[in-house]
């Protein structure tokens, strides 16, 4: 595992925002990690899709202390973040969480690590926009990701192409389910993968912090 991060600033969460919830055994629980810099409708849709598409239990919207490839000196404080993403979300099948801050991690493998290690009975999905996938490559021990934790890709605008031709596409490519094959994810044994065609929204944070924040 990569050394502990400083410690993070954790001002506005509340100590159950930083403990890894609740499950219970044989849950299917899709991971959707991000900054949120803001939380928009993409995001939700993105979340959305999976939940559906691949009958997860719940969706657990983990937000970062920060994306160690992104520029942080627009980053909001990470219990605004928190805060925002709870206001958008439905309570219903959506948990927020800000554990990997308790844990001082910064990399989603390490974070997996300690989900795996924890919650032994729970099946993990990880979700994540088809945008993601194409820089993929360039996180912190994406081929032990792939390997360990079954992927769903939900398609984004503009990125259908470079996130299928990406490294991790490519390198992986026997690995993926069709897509109508999506329900059976959570239950297959890494790597596998799936991704997935539905509605979009060319929303972004990058575009949302040039317009004010707004999220819907």
């Amino acid at each position: 595992m990569t050394p502990p991060s400083p410690n993070p600033d954790t001002r506005g969460l509340d100590p159950a925002d930083l403990t890894i919830p609740h499950t219970e055994s044989g849950m299917a629980i899709g991971l959707f990690g991000g900054s949120f810099n803001p939380p928009h409708s993409g995001h939700r849709l993105v979340a959305g899709t999976a939940r559906r598409r691949l009958g997860l239990d719940r969706v657990w919207w983990m937000v970062t202390p920060g994306n160690p490839l992104k520029d942080h000196g627009m980053l909001k404080p990470i219990g605004e973040r928190v805060a925002a993403v709870r206001a958008m979300v439905p309570p219903a099948f959506n948990t927020v969480t800000a554990f990997e801050a308790a844990h001082r991690v910064r990399f989603t493998a390490d974070a997996l690590r300690i989900l795996l290690q924890r919650r032994p009975g729970v099946r993990f999905v990880w979700i994540m926009g088809a945008d993601s996938l194409a820089s993929f490559h360039r996180w912190q021990d994406w081929h032990w990701i792939v390997e360990n934790v079954p992927i769903a890709v939900v398609d984004r605008p503009g990125a259908t192409l470079s996130a299928l031709s990406s490294p991790m596409a490519s390198t992986y490519r026997a690995r993926r389910l069709p897509e109508y094959d999506a329900p059976a994810l959570a239950s297959r044994e890494a790597p596998a993968w799936v991704f997935l065609h539905g509605p979009r929204t060319p929303v972004s944070s990058t575009l949302l912090r040039s317009h004010g924040g707004a999220t819907s």
